[in-house]
C-alpha cells in the first residue's frame, strides 16, 4: 500500500467507525459491543471495507481465501472475488458435509473446535485468511493451524476491527496480519 493510500485509509477510517453500533453491555454487563451491522447496509461503507482490506494483498498472488463462521463468510467472498481467488469456509465443528481436518483450541471458558474440509487445500496454495474481528487471537491462530496442518503458505491476515487492548496479534505474530479500524478500549 503506498503512503498516499495509507493516509487515505486511515482518513476514512474515522468515517467506517462512524457506521458501526456500538452497544453497551452486550453480550455480558461491562463488554462494549462493536455491531458492524450497520457498517455492511451501507453499501458504500460495504464496499470500502471490501476494498481497503484487499488492497494489501492485491500482488501476493493469493489462491485461496479462508473465512471463518459466521461473519468470515461475510467478507471473504467478496475479496476472493476481488483478488480472483476461491474461497473456503471454516465452520464450527459438525457442519461440513465432507471429510473434514479439525482444530481444538481453548477459550476464556472452555473450548472450541473449527473444521475445514480435507481437500480445501493443496499444498503450498496461497492462503488469505479473513475474518469481522481479531480480539484475543484465538480463532485466527486456529484457523492457521488448520491451513498449515494442509500445507498453506500463508501469506496473511486480513480484519475489519482490532480490539487493540486485548492485545491478540501477538498470537500472529508470524504472520502479516492487517486490520483496517483499531479500537484501543
Amino acid at each position: 500500500m503506498t503512503a498516499l493510500a495509507q493516509k487515505q485509509t486511515v482518513m476514512d477510517s474515522e468515517d467506517l467507525k462512524k457506521l458501526i453500533r456500538e452497544i453497551p453491555d452486550y453480550p455480558k454487563p461491562g463488554i462494549l459491543f462493536y455491531d458492524i451491522t450497520t457498517l455492511i447496509k451501507d453499501r458504500a461503507g460495504f464496499a470500502r471495507v471490501v476494498d481497503y482490506m484487499t488492497s494489501p494483498y492485491l500482488d501476493k498472488n493469493v489462491d485461496l481465501v479462508l473465512g471463518m463462521e459466521a461473519r468470515g463468510f461475510i467478507f471473504g467472498p467478496a475479496m476472493a472475488y476481488r483478488l480472483n481467488a476461491g474461497f473456503i469456509p471454516v465452520r464450527k465443528a459438525k457442519k461440513l458435509p465432507g471429510e473434514t481436518v479439525s482444530y481444538t483450541y481453548e477459550l476464556e471458558y472452555g473450548t472450541d473446535t473449527l473444521e475445514i474440509h480435507k481437500d480445501a487445500i493443496q499444498p503450498g496454495q496461497r492462503i488469505l485468511i479473513v475474518d469481522d474481528l481479531l480480539a484475543t487471537g484465538g480463532t485466527a491462530e486456529a484457523a492457521a493451524k488448520l491451513a498449515n496442518k494442509l500445507g498453506a503458505n500463508i501469506c496473511g491476515m486480513s480484519f475489519v476491527v482490532e480490539l487493540d487492548f486485548l492485545n491478540g496479534r501477538n498470537r500472529l505474530v508470524p504472520y502479516d496480519v492487517f486490520s483496517l479500524l483499531h479500537y484501543d478500549k
